[in-house]
């Protein structure tokens, strides 16, 4: 049972997303509606259910850990999983800790998550403006983020920022948040908007900003040089040569990223989800539950998952409609 995770495609499985909450404290458009009904307290894996989950894919060979929600920092105690799994570090089976954060509680607990192994965080921010930023979190102000990111900053840990490209909201800011993030050296991701969740009055197809459109327009300003790097996930990687500074680029619509899928996502009831884009799930909470103090099953049932993971997924917008669009909001999923 100590075989390292190989998926059907060849592909091995070393890094695991774990959303340990499906609450969050902000309502961002593209991935929660206003009004959530969240899940009840006895569907979502203990936090002594997360580590047994967790640690059992650290065994199988998982070597990056990213956790997410909602937002993770909500969960009460999240400290508690956080130093647990430092453990693994301690012991160099884990290599590496981290979160994805919106940054409303990194003032709080920057200095905490530093101590429990923590190194880096992706935070997701998609304007500097405080007015739009009201308007897509609807919940969140701005203020309270970039204090976290100082908080960060000042713990210690490397903070990457995530913004979500979005057609007529933010297209203007790309040259204000690249210098903003040049100038407290911090890497910036571009990601496309997923259709994903109950559309709403939210069309994704109107909100598309295709990223080769966003590449271009620094072309515009910019030497750009493409980069070989890669940190293990979906992103491509540029230089911006006047300076210095490392632009992702995590392209699931435009460019398709699954020939090198190395990872699964946990969702806070104990889901795993083998592709982002696919509808295809396995439940690990039951094996979990049913068997406390006996691994095997558990391990079995992950096994089992993997030799289900698809080749790659569907999403599409090149014919002017949501092609392969999922129903369950992202916060379900974890980000």
């Amino acid at each position: 049972m100590n075989a390292p995770l190989i998926d059907p495609f060849a592909r091995a499985i070393t890094y695991l997303r774990v959303s340990v909450t499906d609450r969050c404290d902000f309502r961002c458009v593209y991935c929660m509606s206003e009004n959530m009904t969240f899940l009840p307290k006895k569907e979502l894996l203990t936090l002594e259910e997360l580590d047994r989950m967790c640690s059992t894919f650290v065994g199988l060979g998982v070597q990056k850990l990213r956790i997410t929600g909602g937002e993770p920092l909500v969960r009460r105690d999240i400290m508690t999983f956080f130093n647990a799994m430092g453990r693994h570090l301690d012991a160099g089976t884990l290599k590496e800790l981290t979160l994805t954060t919106n940054g409303s509680q990194l003032e709080r607990f920057a200095g905490d998550l530093y101590a429990a192994g923590v190194r880096r965080v992706n935070i997701s921010l998609d304007t500097l403006d405080e007015g739009k930023f009201a308007e897509i979190t609807r919940w969140g102000r701005l203020a309270q983020v970039l204090r976290g990111v100082d908080a960060a900053q000042k713990a210690g840990l490397r903070v990457k920022i995530n913004a979500v490209a979005l057609k007529g909201f933010n297209e203007e800011e790309l040259p204000t948040i690249t210098k903003w993030c040049a100038e407290r050296d911090m890497d910036l991701t571009w990601i496309e908007v997923m259709p994903m969740g109950d559309l709403g009055n939210e069309d994704r197809l109107d909100q598309y900003w295709s990223l080769e459109d966003v590449r271009a327009r620094y072309a515009d300003h910019y030497t750009v040089t493409d980069l070989a790097e890669s940190s293990g996930g979906p992103a491509r990687y540029v230089r911006l040569e006047e300076t210095g500074q490392k632009i992702g680029f995590i392209t699931p619509l435009s460019h398709n990223f699954c020939e090198s899928c190395n990872r699964v996502r946990i969702t806070c009831t104990g889901e795993i989800y083998m592709c982002l884009g696919q509808e295809d799930v396995a439940d690990l909470r039951g094996p979990l539950r049913a068997h406390p103090t006996d691994s095997a099953p558990l391990e079995a049932a992950i096994r089992a998952a993997i030799e289900r993971k698809p080749k790659g997924h569907d999403f599409d917008y090149s014919r002017q409609r949501a092609d392969g669009q999922m129903s369950r909001h992202m916060s379900h999923t974890g980000g």
